[in-house]
This record gives C-alpha cells, sequence and structure tokens, in this order.
C-alpha cells in the first residue's frame, strides 16, 4: 500500500488496537458484517446520509475507500476483540499542511453504545493523530440537534467552537445547523488523562451514549 507523507504525517492504513476494541483498516469485505448490525434507521437519524439497506451500505464503504484514495480520509471497522464488527469510523477531512484531521463518521450498533467502545475508539484514534501524525488540530462536529451527541464530545474533553448555520443538507432534504468541536495538540496530555481515567471505570460514565458525530 502507497503512504502519503506531507509535513510528517503518513496517513495510510492501519489497526489501532485497545483493550475492548480494534480499529482495523475498513475494505468492501466488511459490507456483510456491517449491514447484518448498521442498517437500523435509528442509527442514522442525525446524519446525512441515510444508510439502511444493504445497497446503501455498499455506497457508503465505497465512499469511504474513494475519499481513502484521494489521501483524505482514513476508515476503519470498529470490532470487538474477538473479531465482531460493531461499527464503524473514521478519520476524514486530513488537511496534512496544517496537520489537522476530523474524527467522525461514527456509528456503533445500539447493543454498544453507553459502554467503553467508543470512549476507547476515541482515545485510539485521538493518540494516533497526535502522537504519530504529529496533529496541531483535531475536529469533531454534529448535528446541533443531537444533544446526546453534543454532551458525549464535551465528554471526550472536547471545546464547543460554535455553529454553522444551515451547514449542511440531509438526504431527506432537511437543512441542519452543524456543531463543531476541537481538542489541540497542548490539550492532548490532559484530555489523555482524562480518557485513560475514564477507560479505568469500565462501570462509569463513557462518551459511547451517542452513534453517531458527523
Amino acid at each position: 500500500m502507497s503512504s502519503l507523507q506531507v509535513e510528517g504525517m503518513d496517513i495510510r492504513p492501519v489497526v489501532l488496537e485497545g483493550q475492548v476494541v480494534r480499529l482495523v483498516p475498513l475494505t468492501r469485505d466488511h459490507l456483510p458484517a456491517l449491514s447484518a448490525v448498521g442498517l437500523d434507521p435509528e442509527l442514522w437519524r442525525w446524519t446525512t446520509q441515510v444508510v439502511t439497506t444493504p445497497q446503501q451500505m455498499a455506497a457508503y464503504i465505497e465512499t469511504a475507500l474513494t475519499d481513502q484514495t484521494r489521501g483524505t480520509a482514513l476508515p476503519f471497522a470498529t470490532c470487538l476483540r474477538d473479531g465482531r464488527v460493531i461499527g464503524s469510523t473514521r478519520f476524514g477531512n486530513v488537511e496534512r499542511v496544517n496537520r489537522r484531521v476530523e474524527i467522525g463518521w461514527t456509528w456503533i450498533a445500539r447493543p454498544w453504545q453507553r459502554s467503553a467502545v467508543n470512549t476507547e475508539a476515541k482515545y485510539l484514534m485521538l493518540r494516533h493523530a497526535f502522537e504519530q501524525w504529529g496533529c496541531l488540530r483535531v475536529e469533531l462536529k454534529t448535528d446541533a440537534l443531537n444533544q446526546v451527541s453534543r454532551r458525549a464530545i464535551l465528554r471526550l474533553g472536547a471545546k464547543e467552537e460554535g455553529v454553522l448555520r444551515r451547514h449542511m443538507i440531509t438526504e431527506t432534504g432537511r437543512i441542519r445547523d452543524t456543531v463543531y468541536f476541537s481538542i489541540l495538540d497542548t490539550e492532548w496530555p490532559a484530555v489523555k488523562d482524562r480518557l485513560l481515567a475514564m477507560l479505568a471505570q469500565p462501570t462509569g460514565p463513557h462518551s459511547g451514549a451517542s452513534p453517531t458525530s458527523d
């Protein structure tokens, strides 16, 4: 696989592994497993793209892989340590020159929401962005109406920056406002400690309350 290297950022498929989850590079082979857990309409309530059929899931994967080929995204299948696929997430809007990236396009099947899954996945991705790529800034965004997701992102330690009004048109035709959040490299050590403390308390509050953050 070829790598894209600019300003020290080496954007290539990689496995990110924790105690609970493994984030593995997304491929077309993940279509059956993702379709088995990911066609629940509630998962896509607040996203711009609706995925409720295997054909729509196939298109979702193709879009992610096309962006990966362009060097602007790095998508993952979210798996448990036993190999079960339970969702997907992605680095997107990769800006190598300015060392900036977005974490999002995240959904987790309902049985694994409100667990350590999303907390650890975000920790693994943030650690990779700041400690491997040397990012100055990591962005997250969500629908302004998605209060659960907004609280979950804040719980990670991200800072809310503001609302972009009438920012996106969803597949249903609804015009949505989008809330942007960020974590800076200077904030990462404190955020890292926060996430590790959360992960050390498996019965405590986690950031996994919401299935979506894009």
